[in-house]
């Protein structure tokens, strides 16, 4: 604990948590974390899951219930900096909400353990397997489920995740412990169903019974969730450290909007989620392709031809009219006439508020972040629509365009500069190929599938939009792609 040198208020390191209690001017928790039963373990704590699922456990500690609380977990050698932080700090973080003008803050503290598993996992498969664990949670990106592109298990890709809690699952049957809860918080489609099919498969390769018993008594519920979280930066610790006077090694930005409907479907007891704004319900299908389809389509729709725009920020890049023309337009006309009905919500209205999302500022969302993963998220968010539209003859247009974009991004953008995903030494040499037989990029049978590359009005719409934007400027390559005058060129509003 420090004092600044003009005498503003004391500066909070949430690093001297143990002496925090109390007695400072910072929002700290009110109830007693060493108390907590440490009842889910969390794989992958990045920000989301700190802006979400441990937000949501917060709340629910505050009314005074001892029964969660989260074990963050981490298994790849980059979650070496969550980990040194969180531990520093007792797992103490600081979230804060921005909207247009408006700042909220405050410290959150269910995550009460971290186990750091990238060189030894006993002690995460130990954490798993323990009585008191009841949930096991995971955000470990798309990438991180090895199935295919119709979403079945891939037994010759790499399933790290899925190893550990195959293990932990073992021991629990063997010594007859109460089967887990498995939810996956990541951006799958169907993802109860896609996690249980991994999960199977991995167990179905060790071979005896566990398969079998963890399809009649291990739950997979499907699960919606909703909240624009942008990485940190030094910046925003700088920031929090000078205007609110707390220094904090893994500070969360985020909006205020935030969303969960998860399935009602537990393997033990569960808590008490209708205490909080969670809607349970036995059918998430239509809501989580709702957010699928509008949302995380419209994200990486906008990334690669933004990034190839010279853009930074999403607000920045969805506030050119052209771009957000084009966002409007995809919504409008591809996606929103290939969506199943979802129960209490007008698709219209949602795409409207997603663009108002997307245009907060004070969320200052990058657009690196948006273009992570374009070969585990198209697949996902964007070709159904497109498989839809082209079923029925609808227009493809925009759907087409975003994936050339992305074909552009790859072919032009220096590799070190390059957003990761896992498939790019694969697919790096296809967009250059393609740069002169765009037929070449769609061959990717992993994203585009036997299909596509076989469907000649999506090659030809896809030829049309790639030679557009190798012969145009940005804006009016879009402009003229979706038959559009508007080519709003303005850089001042670039932020490069």
């Amino acid at each position: 604990m420090t004092n600044d040198a003009l005498g503003a208020a004391p500066v909070v390191d949430l690093g001297d948590h143990a002496t925090l209690t109390g007695r400072h001017a910072v929002p700290l928790p009110t109830y007693e974390r060493d108390a907590l039963r440490r009842s889910i373990v969390h794989l992958g704590v990045g920000g989301f899951h700190r802006s979400h699922l441990a937000t949501y456990v917060d709340e629910l500690c505050a009314t005074g219930n001892r029964d969660w609380a989260i074990v963050g977990a981490g298994m790849l050698p980059a979650d070496q900096t969550i980990a040194d932080a969180l531990t520093t700090q007792g797992g103490l973080y600081s979230l804060v909400e921005r909207d247009h003008g408006q700042t909220q803050v405050r410290v959150v503290g269910s995550i009460v353990d971290y186990v750091f598993a990238a060189d030894q996992r006993e002690p995460l498969i130990d954490r798993l397997a323990a009585p008191d664990t009841a949930i096991a949670t995971l955000t470990i990106t798309e990438g991180g489920y090895p199935v295919d592109h119709e979403g079945r298990f891939d037994p010759d890709s790499a399933a790290p995740a899925f190893d550990v809690l195959v293990e932990a699952l073992d021991r629990r049957r063997r010594s007859a412990v109460a089967p887990l809860t498995v939810i996956s918080c990541d951006n799958v489609s169907d993802n109860g169903a896609t996690t249980k099919a991994v999960t199977l498969g991995v167990a179905e390769q060790r071979g005896g019974s566990l398969a079998h018993w963890i399809d009649s008594n291990v739950a997979f519920p499907n699960r919606r969730v909703d909240r624009i979280t942008p990485a940190t930066t030094d910046d925003d610790r700088r920031w929090l450290r000078e205007t609110h006077s707390i220094i904090d090694r893994a500070p969360v930005f985020t909006e205020p909007f935030r969303q969960w409907v998860l399935e009602d479907d537990f393997a033990s007891d569960r808590p008490p989620w209708e205490a909080l704004d969670i809607l349970l319900t036995s059918d998430v299908e239509p809501y989580e392709t709702l957010k699928l389809r509008v949302l995380n389509a419209a994200h990486s729709s906008l990334a690669y031809l933004a990034a190839l725009g010279g853009y930074r920020f999403v607000h920045d890049a969805i506030n050119n009219s052209t771009l957000r023309q084009f966002i409007v337009q995809l919504l409008s006309a591809e996606v929103r006439p290939v969506l199943p009905l979802t129960p209490g919500i007008d698709p219209a209205r949602y795409s409207n508020e997603v663009l108002q999302r997307f245009a907060n500022p004070a969320i200052g969302d990058q657009i690196a972040r948006l273009c992570l993963d374009g070969s585990s998220k198209f697949p996902k968010f964007l070709l159904p629509t497109l498989r839809g539209q082209l079923r029925q003859r609808g227009p493809i247009r925009c759907t087409t365009l975003a994936l050339a974009g992305w074909c552009r991004y790859l072919a032009t953008v220096d590799r070190s500069e390059l957003a990761y995903d896992p498939r790019l030494d694969a697919l790096v040499p296809l967009a250059v190929e393609a740069l002169s037989e765009p037929r070449a990029f769609l061959s990717f049978t992993p994203v585009f599938g036997p299909d596509l590359p076989n469907t000649p009005r999506f090659t030809d719409e896809f030829t049309r939009s790639l030679r557009l934007l190798s012969e145009m400027p940005i804006p009016s390559a879009i402009a003229s792609a979706i038959g559009s005058d508007a080519q709003d060129g303005d850089a001042t509003a670039r932020q490069r």
